[in-house]
Order: C-alpha cells, then structure tokens, then sequence
C-alpha cells in the first residue's frame, strides 16, 4: 500500500496526569504515516484523489488542542481513530506521539508512544428462528452499519434453513454479510452480543432456538484459536446454511488456514 508520511508536525496542547500539564499546556510531536492507493492521484495530477497532507495537519492540530486526556496511548488512539474516520480514502494509519517536555525529573530528548490502526473486513453470520426472524435480522444488520467504526459493505439473500445441532425446533432464517469495521475482533464479538442481547437472545439449550445469532466467521486473515473466540469460525466449513449466503458474497474469500475458497468449500460439502 502507498503512504503519506507528516513527521515532526508540533502541536502545543494540554494532555497529562498532572494538572499543571492540563493546565499550562506543552508541545507534543506528531508522526504520521498514512496508508491509501495514491495510484489515481498519480496519474491524474488531482488531488482529490489523494489526502492533502496540509489538511491532514491541520485537522491534527484542531482535534488534539479540541480534546484534553491523561495518557499518551488516549491521545494516539483516538486521533487514529479520527483520522480514519475522516478521511474515506484512509485504509491504514501509523500514528507516534512524542511528549519532549514530559515531567520525570530527569533529562531526556523525548517520549513517545506509536500505534498501527486501520479498517479491517469481517464476515459475520446472521440466524433467527423465533418471533419475527427477518426483522430481527434487519434489525441486527441496521445496528451494525449504524455505528460510525462499522460499514456494512454486502449482505446476502436470506435462506430458509433446516435446524442444526438436533434440537427439535423451527426452521431458520440465515444470512451472511461483509463488514468493514475499526473494531478488533474481541471488540466485535463483545458488539454483536450486545446487539444479540437487545434482541433478548437467550442461551440456555446449545444449539436451541433464538431471536438472533450472530458470529464472526472470517477477520481479515486472522486466525485465533481462545476459549471464548475461534476465528475463522471452527465450524463454517460443515455448515451449508452458512457457506451458501457467504457464497454468494465472496465466494472467492479463502480460509486462512486451508487456502480453500468458499465456493471450493460449499461444493466440497454438497458432494459429501
């Protein structure tokens, strides 16, 4: 990916655990990498195809004089944040603060600390088999792309699924959709279960019926193995009722671990 890089922009600010910081106020030091295609700008001379790096600096400059936090690591991630949020055509961002004039009682050139932030895409499979189920994935879908750290990009048809797992119960209504989201994948998880939680999911019979399921089944290439969050999902290549609307909106999507598409995979599963 193409960067933009602003170093040393100096911003005088009022960020610091102690009050005369918050006060009086200090000079901080910004270093800014930032990450897009500069392809079309390159061959078009325009510059709305690119970041004005002027602009950039001094929306910099405006957000951390506008805001007043303690610690360094509040000051990097929400201006990361802000960035990203800001400008569309931002994928990805390096952002170092340096605090030269930190009080330690001890002489130093400066210190800093740099974050790496961007968007990162996930897939997200949706069911409900109780009440109004295609309301209750609307509902969920809506939810998500209402929240400014997440876009929902595709959503696929809902299926009319059989029940899995052997619990008598009714039918599903099943989806699939692509996220572009600024949130980590235990961030997200903790997300969809508030969303699932507001549609009043209850977990009480393993593979049971309920109002709305929501799980990640693909971030980015990521692949964590926890107790509480498997990614990718452990279990989307045997389910066809997750497979089919993925299928639909990124059947070229490979598995991080076994290289296999989801289209290889869905036809994989059809042949038993």
């Amino acid at each position: 990916m193409d960067k933009i890089t602003i170093q040393k922009l100096e911003v005088f600010a009022h960020h610091g655990v102690f009050p005369e910081e918050t006060v009086l106020g200090q000079k901080f030091v910004f270093n800014l990498t930032l990450y897009l295609s500069t392809r079309k700008a390159g061959c078009t001379d325009d510059l709305t195809a690119s970041l004005h790096y002027g602009e950039v600096s001094h929306f910099v400059q405006q957000y951390v004089q506008a805001h007043t936090w303690k610690l360094l690591e509040r000051v990097a991630e929400q201006l990361a944040r802000a960035l990203l949020l800001e400008y569309p055509l931002l994928e990805q961002v390096d952002v170092e603060v340096e605090k030269p004039w930190a009080p330690i009682g001890l002489p130093l050139q400066t210190v800093s600390v740099a974050i790496h932030r961007g968007w990162h895409t996930a897939y997200v499979a949706l069911g409900s088999n109780l009440g109004d189920k295609q309301a209750y994935l609307d509902d969920a879908v809506a939810q998500l792309n209402g929240r400014e750290d997440c876009q929902v990009v595709r959503v696929s048809d809902y299926l009319v699924t059989a029940p899995y797992g052997g619990v008598e119960q009714d039918d599903f209504l099943n989806g699939a959709l692509e996220l572009r989201t600024l949130l980590e994948p235990e961030e997200l998880l903790d997300c969809l279960h508030a969303i699932e939680a507001a549609a009043n999911r209850q977990r009480t019979i393993h593979w049971g019926p309920r109002t709305l399921d929501l799980d990640i089944l693909l971030y980015d290439d990521r692949v964590l193995d926890g107790p509480v969050l498997q990614i990718p999902h452990k279990e989307m290549h045997l389910r066809d009722f997750v497979l089919e609307p993925m299928a639909q909106i990124a059947p070229w999507q490979r598995h991080p671990v076994t290289g296999k598409t989801v289209e290889t995979m869905l036809a994989e599963l059809r042949k038993g």
